[in-house]
């Protein structure tokens, strides 16, 4: 009939996207709309997995990721620029991490939209997938060492959990802080957290020892299954306990303690360019390293959050989209 528009149908592209929380099986790769926006647009290579991607999907966060769906997962990503955008060209090299708490985006896909301040230029000489298993946990590290625990030089600190995605980036990022780093973590990793900088590593046997001593500027949970109460004792007068995974009790202390001379924080983590171009520059310079467990086509995404969720990852979990 003359005068109707024809139907618009919008491009397709893979996407790994659930429709209900719940386990595994919930996860679909699947044909979705590409991204329309008129900010930079990447073709994803590599996405790296994060705990938070399970916690999401299971629905323990509901609160704030509400009961829209389909939602999508992934938050880490490395690729290539599709078109001009800004100061970004067509062909740049790119990483970095979307701020999801809807999780309506996800870098789990052949193509993401990030918002400018979300991504960084891959340095010269540096691999993509090094590049995108740092962004999430490098930035987490770096604005809990520097913004919210307002880490000195000389400092002691605790890090607990420090075999994982987080933990192996912020034993690095400790210690070009200037940091004089413990670590807790299982026996076997002890070698690895020694190599990443580490000055003592300790198995978990010895946390009530340490939850004694008196002498941590920080205790950094990464693990997430620590209690301020418990490990209270183990900081110095003014010292702060900083946790990466959210609750109400936290948020409530987070609040409430800040006016203490021992703190307990919640690291929320604010995308920066200019942090992420902070861990480009250590990466360039062979001061930041990646620590991957392993690799797993786009394809095998269910192997991937299996080995994600038995938590015996050491380092992070990659996947090849491209």
């Amino acid at each position: 009939m003359r005068g109707l528009r024809p139907y618009y149908k919008p491009p397709l592209m893979r996407a790994l996207q659930y429709d209900a929380y719940g386990g595994i099986e919930k996860l679909q790769l699947r044909q979705a709309p590409e991204p329309r926006t008129s900010g930079p647009l990447v073709r994803v290579s590599v996405a790296a997995l994060n705990p938070k991607d399970a916690l999401f999907r299971k629905g323990k966060f509901r609160q704030l990721s509400g009961r829209h769906f389909p939602k999508s997962c992934g938050v880490d990503f490395a690729g290539q620029i599709e078109r001009d955008s800004g100061d970004f060209r067509a062909g740049d090299l790119v990483f970095g991490a979307l701020q999801e708490w809807t999780f309506s985006r996800g870098s789990l896909a052949d193509l993401v939209a990030p918002e400018p301040g979300e991504l960084a230029r891959v340095p010269e000489g540096v691999d993509p997938a090094h590049a995108a298993s740092l962004a999430l946990v490098g930035l987490t590290a770096l604005q809990a060492f520097r913004d919210v625990a307002r880490m000195k030089t000389g400092a002691k600190v605790l890090i607990n959990g420090a075999s994982g995605g987080v933990g192996t980036a912020s034993v690095q990022i400790a210690r070009l802080l200037g940091a004089e780093v413990t670590t807790v973590s299982s026996e076997g990793t002890h070698a690895l957290c020694r190599e990443l900088g580490a000055h003592h590593a300790a198995g978990y046997a010895q946390l009530d020892e340490f939850s004694r001593s008196g002498r941590f500027d920080v205790v950094f949970d990464v693990f997430g299954n620590l209690d301020f109460t418990r490990m209270r004792g183990a900081l110095a007068p003014r010292g702060v306990f900083v946790s990466t995974v959210p609750s109400v009790a936290r948020v409530f202390r987070d609040v409430f303690t800040r006016w203490s001379k021992q703190q307990e924080r919640l690291v929320v983590v604010k995308p920066r360019r200019a942090d992420l171009e902070q861990l480009a520059g250590w990466l360039a310079k062979r001061d930041l390293r990646a620590v991957i467990d392993s690799q797993f086509a786009l394809e095998d995404y269910a192997a991937a959050f299996a080995r994600l969720e038995s938590k015996k990852a050491h380092g992070k979990i990659l996947i090849t989209v491209a």
